[in-house]
């Protein structure tokens, strides 16, 4: 029977190669939560052989019941009905058997009933439970609404909220989209006011709201009354009570298991989260980064799936006397698949890494503030860990989310005309990862995200570091071409501020986003390659084409066709 974790040679590597030393011990107070919790580990070692455990056991469940029962949740769907929402029936099984497993508080400490996993095996988790069914990460994955009250709530909060999502009592909720605030955020108009005794109510419209049948909700409201731009906006926690009301579910292309509601607040009682007037500019932002990276990770287990899927079948059929496995147009659709999922997940592992070390540093630097003791190198150290998380997050989601778009699409290909029926399992999987690069940030406004730091060089320190570093073998030829393509970045840079034009910035944004992406991805599987000789491979194929891609965007920079979206209201209006 298949196993997601185990029968994932990739994800193990990562896993057996991970660094998070220092972050597991930042969590478990320096191991001093042993003395408390007899379950708890005693060193690193002990830590890592826990996270393996819990890694295979959901790895079993994904393959042996959460992915059985994927297509029929698929096909019953969530459903609605005088104004309640019902999840399919393998939705339900799914999410019971994930709350027995202690599974639905894998981020929470254990003080409030979680099981302290760090960020980046909880990422794993929602990785294997995305291959097995796509819509179930959009319930599994919304633990972080939780972790938004324990991050920012008081401990009144915490002690209300965390507990019901650790034992399954109640799942989440964010509600930020609105009718006339998609992705601009500051937009948002519903109101939130307060009653002579000073308690909030909530009141206004949220569409789009994945999981807002859910029992706790996280509402961005507008706290300031006048105000129009983001500094009016705070963060509620609120009950799906009686006063809110589901006005309809989406009848989507996609992730069917998973309800996306339009919501109306009629006076709903809520809970000021932190401080008024920090919600967009401070707590969302902060919940964006692992919404961000639970969409990436949702990205992510398609294209396995997909992968899967196309490999089985390619072995399996057979056309002019043999496996269409063997014939090189398949083959090399496959190569580049596997490439592709590989290099990915090297990315997407390094922008979790820089997300978890930033969210610990932070912790680390709020437990010594309380103990009076000085933060000012920490502070320091933590304004670099916040620019990597900046960049690397977007440009994870971005990339990863296009990929998958394209994985399942080759996927269908290879099956050929029976991908294309709903037998099929690659059918639903190019449904499902059509969404992953619109929601929580199209790609476009990932590539905005990440310009800032591309533009300003952030991971320049890293890369003439890397630069420096001495290969072996067949390796020298592939540090030297990433040599090459740190070349035509600097020079595409250069000519791009030489223009002095914030516009021709935003035009060139994208190749330059791409160009920045092949080295940071380009040295990671150099690294790889260095460890296991399994991924010299993937290495060659990645960077050799990057550098094609590479002279292209630089091409692309510097010719005349960008001139045309300059000035595309010429062109376009008749």
């Amino acid at each position: 029977m298949p196993n997601f974790f185990l029968d994932n040679t990739d994800l193990q590597f990562h896993f057996d190669n991970l660094d998070i030393s220092e972050i597991v011990g930042i969590m478990e107070d320096d191991y001093e939560q042993a003395k408390l919790f007899n379950y708890a580990p005693v060193n690193y070692e002990d830590a890592v052989e826990g996270y393996r455990k819990v890694l295979e056991m959901i790895g079993d469940m994904a393959g042996n019941s959460i992915a059985p029962r994927a297509s029929d949740v698929d096909l019953e769907g969530a459903s609605y009905k005088d104004g309640k929402v019902s999840y399919a029936a393998g939705t339900v099984k799914n999410l019971k058997q994930l709350a027995q497993a202690d599974l639905m508080g894998m981020i929470f400490p254990r003080r409030y009933g979680g099981i302290n996993m760090p960020f980046p095996i909880y990422m794993m988790a929602v990785e294997m439970v995305s291959r097995a069914d796509a819509s179930l990460m959009n319930i599994f994955g919304l633990q972080d609404i939780a972790d938004t009250i324990k991050k920012f709530g008081n401990e009144e909060q915490r002690l209300e909220f965390l507990p019901k999502f650790c034992s399954g009592e109640v799942t989440g909720a964010m509600a930020l989209t609105e009718p006339d605030a998609g992705s601009d955020l500051q937009a948002v108009k519903l109101s939130a006011y307060q009653n002579n005794e000073g308690k909030w109510f909530l009141r206004g419209v949220k569409r789009f709201i994945t999981n807002g049948n859910g029992e706790v909700l996280l509402v961005l409201a507008r706290s300031e009354a006048g105000s129009k731009d983001g500094r009016g906006l705070s963060l509620f926690a609120c009950y799906g009570d009686e006063t809110v009301k589901v006005r309809r579910i989406e009848n989507k292309l996609g992730i069917h298991g998973s309800p996306t509601c339009e919501l109306q607040f009629n006076d709903t009682p809520a809970q000021l989260v932190g401080q008024r007037k920090f919600g967009l500019i401070k707590y969302v932002f902060d919940l964006m980064y692992r919404a961000r990276m639970g969409v990436s990770a949702q990205a992510m287990g398609i294209s396995q799936a997909a992968y899967e899927e196309a490999l089985k079948y390619a072995k399996e059929r057979e056309q002019f006397g043999k496996a269409i496995y063997n014939i090189p147009a398949v083959t090399n659709i496959l190569l580049n698949m596997r490439t592709m999922l590989e290099s990915n997940r090297a990315l997407f592992y390094s922008a979790v890494n820089s997300v978890a070390i930033k969210e610990q540093t932070e912790e680390k630097i709020e437990k010594l503030k309380a103990e009076g003791k000085p933060v000012a190198e920490l502070n320091t150290a933590l304004k670099q860990m916040t620019k990597r998380a900046n960049l690397l997050t977007p440009m994870c989601k971005y990339i990863l989310t296009e990929s998958a778009n394209k994985i399942s699409y080759d996927a269908i290909q290879i099956h050929g005309g029976t991908g294309y029926m709903k037998e099929f399992k690659v059918e639903r999987l190019a449904r499902d990862a059509r969404i992953t690069n619109i929601y929580e940030g199209t790609s476009q406004l990932q590539i905005v995200a990440c310009l800032g730091g591309v533009i300003n060089d952030i991971l320049s320190e890293e890369f003439d570091e890397k630069a420096m570093k001495e290969y072996k073998g067949g390796l020298v030829r592939l540090h030297n071409v990433l040599k090459e393509i740190r070349m035509i970045f600097k020079d595409c840079l250069k000519y791009i501020l030489d223009k002095k034009d914030p516009v021709y910035q935003d035009v060139a944004a994208k190749e330059l986003v791409d160009l920045y992406s092949y080295l940071h991805t380009g040295y990671l599987l150099l690294e790889q390659a260095e460890k296991e000789s399994r991924k010299v491979f993937i290495a060659n194929r990645y960077i050799i084409e990057a550098l094609a891609s590479a002279r292209k965007n630089a091409e692309l920079i510097k010719s005349e066709l960008f001139s045309d979206i300059l000035h595309s209201d010429k062109i376009l209006i008749h």
